[in-house]
């Protein structure tokens, strides 16, 4: 059984296999096909059409089945490897452990938002941006250079308090754990995070920074253990809606996976803190 382990608590030999699997996908283009679909479905999904991944209810179980076929795919590189999550309630800065130069490296330079250090420094010409919002071709961030400050655990408390998994208009204006985590509501929390982290994590095409997999690591979690304190809560909506994905309706593009069949993460893998 795969366990996902706080990226603050990986050994040297943990962190340099991640690495090293992410490396092999990105040269033999596996890597970039992620990257597309994500940035093809945040561009489609809208608060007023057909929305899958985003602004919808489905937001969770279709970033869950997103994240299983990338640890599947990083596994294929390497058996033992298994996606990190990172708690940003804890590593709040730009010296937290993730951002050192022997795994993710860190903030950009201040004239282009350039990655000048770690394995995914432009330099280094092993990560090259393919899937792109502009002309630059490397690996751009701004850690926390807009002034927002990381979501605190009081924060995540209040969004775990929440009873109830989503509400109508099924969009960015709903009320509920899936609005408020997302971060379209109230104190905002995945939203946020993207945006404090900058460059390629502000934009649709936010995988082409491997932090993606670690923050949606996390997120994923704590929706695992929303659903652990709210046993009696289920995912909405059941049936009967129009533009969202209903329990047991198939989420695009995989046809035949739906929110029903993401519900329980046990099935695929396990937190190293119990969720």
């Amino acid at each position: 059984m795969t366990v996902r382990k706080n990226q603050a608590q990986l050994t040297t030999d943990e962190k340099r296999r991640f690495v090293d699997a992410l490396l092999a996908l990105k040269r033999d283009g596996r890597y970039d096909s992620f990257v597309s679909t994500h940035n093809d479905f945040i561009m489609s999904d809208r608060d007023d059409s057909d929305r899958v991944g985003h602004r919808s209810p489905s937001f969770l179980p279709w970033h869950r089945r997103f994240l299983i076929q990338f640890e599947q795919a990083l596994q294929s590189v390497d058996p033992s490897v298994a996606l990190p999550y990172w708690d940003w309630t804890t590593d709040r800065t730009p010296a937290s452990s993730l951002w050192a130069p022997d795994f993710l490296g860190g903030t950009g330079r201040s004239r282009d938002g350039q990655v000048t250090d770690g394995p995914f420094a432009g330099s280094a010409r092993a990560w090259r941006i393919n899937v792109r919002v502009d002309a630059r071709d490397f690996l751009r961030r701004n850690l926390g250079g807009n002034g927002l400050q990381l979501p605190t655990k009081a924060d995540v408390d209040s969004v775990l308090a929440m009873s109830t998994y989503d509400a109508p208009p099924w969009n960015s204006a709903s009320d509920g754990f899936r609005n408020h985590l997302e971060g379209w509501r109230g104190v905002n929390l995945h939203n946020r995070v993207h945006v404090w982290v900058g460059g390629h994590m502000a934009t649709g095409a936010s995988p082409n920074d491997p932090v993606f997999w670690l923050h949606h690591a996390y997120v994923d979690k704590l929706w695992a253990e929303w659903q652990s304190r709210h046993p009696n809560s289920p995912y909405r909506p059941a049936s009967g809606t129009r533009d969202v994905v209903d329990l047991n309706e198939p989420m695009r593009p995989w046809g035949n996976v739906t929110p029903a069949d993401m519900l329980d993460h046990r099935r695929h893998y396990t937190y190293d803190v119990a969720a």
